[in-house]
């Protein structure tokens, strides 16, 4: 267990030589930093995913500027699109021969009721269902590095909240997820989808023992993740909570890059900043929750 202050990612990340590395939401924040880190260390390949091509190119930049000998890649991915995803996945598996380290990073928060492309609640579509589906379309090149590497720590990364915590009883509104449940406030909204990758990472870890699939808290995260938000919740969380307990995406990242690095790192686990177990809510741990999921 370490925290914020003693975790040093340009000390305490190993070398990741010959690693490929793919990141969602790269472009941006938690996403962008966890690149840049991670490039110091001479992985093979850092792949950073995202709608938005004119920021990833400016992360790419960045990491060609500090570490020219990593190959850097920017992938089109808008994971409220399963056509999108479906996409970038076909164009990922024809690049790639091997996968090592994946970050669920890209994530909303806060936006007005609206669905994805395919007709579900904006906040779960993206922040659960997309990631699940991609993960489910990369499952080909992951279980092909596990067998031309026997042994290889393989992870997962989810990047989920302690949000996850506050839903209410009775857990995911599974009925809800094909509307745009503007009757919901969008606090709750996306406390359902973090309770979804809590879930989401544990089961993978059950079915999957050639990876470690763990979810994290990052902490209060000074982000545009919370620029959108226009709900009541929202605003008063980012304008008194965030200015005391909000700590930059440098120090917020420090959590998912022990969860894909460190050793010890427990398959199935949620944990908080940095590296310490977290005991999620009784919800996450349901199994009937867990099998309708």
């Amino acid at each position: 267990m370490v925290n914020f202050a003693s975790y040093n990612p340009a000390n305490d990340i190993p070398s990741l030589t010959g690693r490929v590395i793919l990141i969602t939401g790269g472009n941006i924040g938690l996403g962008r930093q966890s690149a840049l880190d991670l490039s110091k260390h001479n992985p093979a390949a850092i792949w950073i995913a995202a709608r938005t091509e004119q920021k990833a190119k400016a992360t790419i930049a960045a990491i060609n500027c500090k570490a020219p000998r990593v190959s850097t890649q920017f992938l089109e991915l808008d994971l409220a699109s399963f056509q999108s995803i479906k996409d970038a996945a076909r164009v990922f598996l024809a690049s790639v021969s091997r996968r090592d380290i994946l970050f669920l990073n890209a994530g909303i928060m806060g936006c007005p009721p609206d669905l994805t492309k395919e007709g579900c609640e904006i906040h779960f579509g993206t922040n659960h269902v997309g990631r699940a589906l991609f993960l489910k379309l990369l499952m080909p090149v992951i279980q092909k590095t596990a067998s031309d590497h026997p042994g290889r720590d393989l992870r997962v990364v989810t990047v989920s909240s302690t949000a996850h915590k506050f839903f209410p009883s009775g857990g995911i509104q599974f009925d809800s997820l094909k509307s745009k449940t503007g009757q919901v406030s969008m606090s709750r909204l996306y406390e359902q989808s973090k309770l979804a990758n809590v879930i989401y990472a544990r089961e993978i870890a059950k079915r999957y023992s050639f990876l470690t699939s763990v979810s994290i808290h990052p902490g209060i995260v000074k982000t545009d993740l919370q620029s959108s938000g226009r709900d009541l919740m929202m605003r008063r969380f980012q304008k008194l909570v965030v200015p005391i307990f909000g700590v930059t995406a440098a120090e917020c990242t420090k959590s998912q890059l022990w969860a894909a690095t460190a050793d010890g790192v427990v398959s199935g686990e949620y944990y908080k900043p940095v590296g310490v177990p977290g005991k999620g809510s009784a919800l996450s741990k349901d199994k009937h929750l867990a099998k309708n999921l």
